[in-house]
């Protein structure tokens, strides 16, 4: 996917949870989503606030990543190697790291 459609898709799904602010959320990049969100981020996986999607490359990724901690997302920018494709959002709480 380009960037635009990528911040057009987790921004509908964000905003899907209209009483949330931006800085309830976290962006990040990954390679390995899966992992990222529920094993280092400890997002649940069945019925959790998380969405991903995939980036034609690493560097639209970035971009997009940049998009939304422009935004007010939390997260961190970089990380990652040329692999790490894919955006993910999750809506932090007492559970998720952060």
């Amino acid at each position: 996917m380009n960037a635009q459609e990528i911040i057009n898709d987790l921004t509908d799904y964000a905003n899907q949870y209209p009483g949330t602010s931006n800085s309830q959320w976290y962006v990040g990049i990954a390679s390995d989503v899966d992992a990222r969100l529920f094993s280092d981020h400890n997002v649940i996986k069945d019925g959790g606030d998380w969405a991903h999607a995939p980036a034609d490359t690493s560097a639209i990724a970035r971009s997009v990543e940049q998009h939304f901690l422009g935004h007010g997302f939390d997260g961190g920018p970089g990380g990652g190697d040329s692999s790490t494709m894919t955006v993910y959002i999750y809506i932090k709480t007492s559970s998720t790291d952060p």
